[in-house]
């Protein structure tokens, strides 16, 4: 399987630095990166309505899309449970 490379909305970017714990911003960024090798990890699901999936990171979400024919991973949100769906 080839690596895709992903990419980082700077808002998204803005809401992973605004993690307040350090440990727990580690975690999401390592869950980001892996997305490189495996787009569609064990346990994401793809968001109804939308061409977006999501990974669960703690009480963390991340959406992203993928454009499979490019090998590209985008991250459009960083956030936390209660609040990423709005």
């Amino acid at each position: 399987m080839a690596s895709y490379e992903v990419f980082i909305k700077p808002s998204a970017l803005r809401e992973l630095e605004a993690v307040s714990e350090r440990k727990l911003r580690q975690r999401v960024a390592e869950h980001i990166r892996a997305l490189g090798d495996n787009p569609r990890p064990p346990g994401c699901k793809k968001l109804s309505g939308e061409e977006r999936y999501r990974i669960r990171c703690g009480v963390y979400r991340v959406v992203y899309g993928i454009e499979d024919d490019r090998l590209i991973v985008f991250v459009v949100k960083v956030g936390h449970r209660k609040d990423i769906y709005r």
